[in-house]
């Protein structure tokens, strides 16, 4: 269940970012209140998650994946350039995230 709740916990991330965006400072009501509640759904299923995964493993991969999945969605969404920069980032990412895991024994 805890490899559950990281992966739901990273949908609300990814939400929570590209939500944050369309708040325009937090001056329109409800992109506000929706990005609010990702922030809160992820920080909740990513305490779930850690009640068995380690605390490095769990948000290492919750801030990592989701970083990579804002930036997708970000180019999807809102027209942002993926740069071969970012995609060199990305693959750093996904391969300390791989390492992770597997030093977790998981």
């Amino acid at each position: 269940m805890a490899w559950f709740f990281l992966a739901l916990a990273i949908v609300f991330e990814i939400a929570f970012a590209l939500g944050t965006n369309a708040t325009r400072g937090f001056t329109r009501l409800w992109p506000s209140v929706l990005t609010l509640l990702a922030a809160s759904g992820g920080i909740f299923t990513l305490s779930l998650a850690l009640r068995t995964l380690d605390v490095s493993v769990g948000y290492t991969i919750w801030t990592g994946i989701g970083s990579i999945g804002t930036v997708l969605f970000g180019a999807l969404i809102y027209k942002e350039k993926i740069t071969l920069p970012k995609l060199l980032s990305f693959a750093a990412i996904i391969a300390g995230a791989i390492t992770l895991k597997l030093a977790a024994g998981l």
